[in-house]
């Protein structure tokens, strides 16, 4: 077995090794925070696009059903209730606005969500957060361990996507 550097498990390893496999590690986690800030990016993305489709769908509806649905309800009233078409056409139009003012409240809270999204802000406030940490941290110092007295180390395997 052997470390992500190549290096035999449990082996002493430079200095040199050491911050080549830091600086790895935490190219690592860049590519690793960059790839979750689209993925946020995208869920912000696809909120919009529901949006954007519910008030385009209460816009169609209100243009193409107001003809058919106006005249089938209008007509639909006057043989009920024997009031003058005129009121009846007003009731049926009423309808079709309440119809449509619902769709687009169903876009508004999409859009609300959307626009609360701030996946890629959280990622950048983790990302300056990590970087201020590790600027301040100090090497932890060890005792020396004799050679048959050091503890077994095992590697971690790491996904690179």
């Amino acid at each position: 077995m052997s470390a992500p550097d190549g290096s035999p498990v449990g082996a002493e390893r430079s200095i040199g090794q050491l911050f080549a496999s830091a600086t790895a590690e935490m190219s690592a986690l860049v590519h690793d925070e960059i790839a979750l800030a689209k993925a946020q990016l995208k869920q912000d993305v696809k909120r919009g696009a529901t949006s954007g489709g519910a008030f385009s769908v209460a816009g169609a509806l209100l243009l193409f059903s107001l003809p058919m649905l106006n005249f089938a309800l209008a007509y639909g009233i006057r043989t009920w209730s024997n009031w003058n078409l005129a009121i009846c056409f007003l009731l049926s139009f009423a309808a079709n606005v309440l119809v449509a003012v619902a769709l687009a409240l169903i876009g508004v809270v999409f859009a609300k969500k959307a626009k609360k999204g701030k996946g890629p802000q959280k990622v950048a406030a983790s990302m300056k957060e990590s970087a201020g940490v590790l600027q301040n941290a100090k090497p932890h110092p060890r005792p020396a361990l004799p050679r048959d007295e050091m503890p077994a180390i095992e590697a971690v395997g790491r996904s690179s996507s």
